[in-house]
């Protein structure tokens, strides 16, 4: 829901993980998703969120998760967050 208007949202969620030692049963998170049904949130709030509870679920070794949500305002919104955070990891050193 928008957390302005209280208007309803809608968005699809695409996650894309390579898994380590754990993966996500799919049951779960159907009900996972279904709880932000009604939470009052930014877009790029929620796609953060849902990465960063699922890498503490599951400690995958890679995590994409894309929300592409319905336009408000005429404008469209797609969100990617990604773990390990691209911008967080140190570049390779140039070959010499």
């Amino acid at each position: 829901m928008c957390p302005v208007t209280g208007q309803p949202d809608f968005a699809g969620i695409q996650i894309r993980y390579i898994p380590d030692q754990l993966c996500i049963e799919t049951k779960s998170l159907k009900f996972y998703l279904a709880s932000y049904r009604n939470t009052r949130s930014f877009n790029e709030e929620i796609t953060n969120r849902i990465l960063e509870d699922l890498v503490k679920a599951c400690a995958p070794r890679r995590m994409i998760v894309n929300g592409k949500f319905s336009p408000r305002g005429g404008i469209s919104v797609s969100v990617e967050a990604e773990f390990p955070d691209s911008l967080s990891v140190p570049p390779a050193p140039p070959n010499a």
